[in-house]
């Protein structure tokens, strides 16, 4: 099932990086109001995934074409792509090492096939994703070998209350 698994998201992520996109797409996030405590606001991750603190997160899409958001997995902050043809979260080998997990890229195995040919890594367990306050405890994932970003997939979004696409516009609830 695992080899399985990570096929989903290597075709999920191969189909992201084909839709064609225009390039004039400015890189901004746009910014919810919320009438919060400055203390509350101060502790508000920054970035492409500042929005609604506890309500709405929006992301405006990238100039590549891709979402972009500053995540915090398990507990630290990491840049990863919002990919919802991904089935689980995938972590490049430097993400997953700022993360804490322990990676030794030497004992990677094949665990699925890419576009490329057989793609190697290894799945792992996260004690938790989230994205402007939007937390999940207990997650699955991989870190591949050879991914250039993190991306966050349906083992996050799937748990939390939505996600929705507006035009250029990613809504995460």
């Amino acid at each position: 099932m695992g080899k399985a698994l990570l096929l989903v998201v290597l075709v999920g992520l191969g189909l992201g990086f084909l839709i064609p996109l225009d390039e004039g797409d400015s890189p901004k996030a746009e910014v919810a109001q919320s009438a919060e405590p400055a203390e509350v606001a101060a502790e508000r991750p920054a970035g492409p995934a500042a929005a609604g603190w506890g309500t709405e997160t929006r992301l405006r899409r990238e100039s590549g074409g891709h979402f972009l958001a500053q995540a915090r997995i398990n507990g630290q902050p990491i840049q990863a792509v919002v990919d919802t043809g991904a089935s689980t979260v995938a972590l490049t080998v430097a993400d997953a090492q700022r993360a804490g997990i322990a990676v030794d890229p030497s004992r990677f195995d094949v665990v699925g096939t890419g576009a490329s040919g057989a793609v190697r890594g290894h799945e792992i367990s996260l004690s938790s994703v989230s994205v402007d306050g939007k937390e999940v405890r207990s997650i699955r994932g991989v870190v591949l070998e050879g991914l250039d970003v993190s991306l966050l997939g349906q083992s996050y979004l799937s748990r939390i209350s939505g996600v929705e696409m507006r035009g250029d516009e990613m809504v995460l609830r």
